[in-house]
């Protein structure tokens, strides 16, 4: 499902030199495998998830997600392949003047869907994350879990076979956090690949799964026990 073979990345520095990101990194998900991957603030976390849905691509070596590669894929692919993933942010990215139900039914019709099928899609997707009773809320009158949940429907609106979340309980309080988790493992239960990015090692732990690491420009896989 998620394959990266030899990967590099650097970013430019202002002063003409170049910063390493990722140096050689190859790892795999398999389908339906759930999997964290820890490390601090700017270690590169964000990278490998911007590499997975080629926001970004690598210098070297080459990301395959499913049927799509970073050496071959088209501008015009690009978006089939997202499509194909749900993306879970930190900072929500929520439209302020948009109800939870027009939040999530946006990037449905930017897919070109028809109006009676974002309806259903945006009604299941709020059922599953339990939020049926507030698709009329604008962002400011939810919670920052409730934020979260429409979030959440918003990256399976289209019934996505991979989860991407980026430091998704970042901003949330604790017990807010284990609600988000576990509605995500509920997810993964139903059949999606889930990947975290998290720095927060309490999930890691009180959840544990196959844990993955940014380490010296690697990624290593871990015992969750030990962090």
């Amino acid at each position: 499902m998620i394959n990266f073979n030899d990967v590099s990345v650097s970013f430019p520095l202002p002063n003409g030199e170049r910063r390493s990101v990722l140096e050689d990194v190859s790892f795999h998900i398999g389908r339906s495998e759930k999997a964290y991957l820890v490390g601090p603030t700017g270690s590169g976390k964000s990278t490998v998830l911007r590499l997975l849905y080629m926001d970004l691509f690598p210098a070297s070596g080459v990301v395959r997600i499913e049927n799509y590669q970073s050496d071959r894929i088209g501008d015009g692919d690009i978006p089939y392949l997202r499509r194909s993933l749900g993306v879970v942010f930190q900072d929500f990215q929520l439209l302020p003047d948009r109800t939870a139900h027009e939040n999530v039914a946006f990037a449905l019709y930017a897919t070109g869907k028809s109006r009676p099928e974002v309806k259903s899609r945006v009604t299941k997707a709020l059922g599953r994350v339990g939020l049926s009773n507030k698709h009329r809320r604008y962002p400011h009158e939810l919670s920052g879990g409730e934020q979260q949940r429409v979030v959440i429907a918003r990256a399976i609106a289209n019934d996505p076979r991979v989860l991407l979340a980026d430091e998704p309980t970042g901003n949330l309080d604790p017990d807010v956090a284990d609600d988000i988790h576990e509605l995500l493992l509920e997810l993964h239960r139903q059949g999606m690949t889930l990947f975290v990015a998290t720095h927060d090692h309490r999930l890691v732990k009180s959840y544990p799964a196959r844990t993955l690491a940014m380490m010296n420009r690697q990624v290593v896989e871990i015992a969750p026990e030990t962090l």
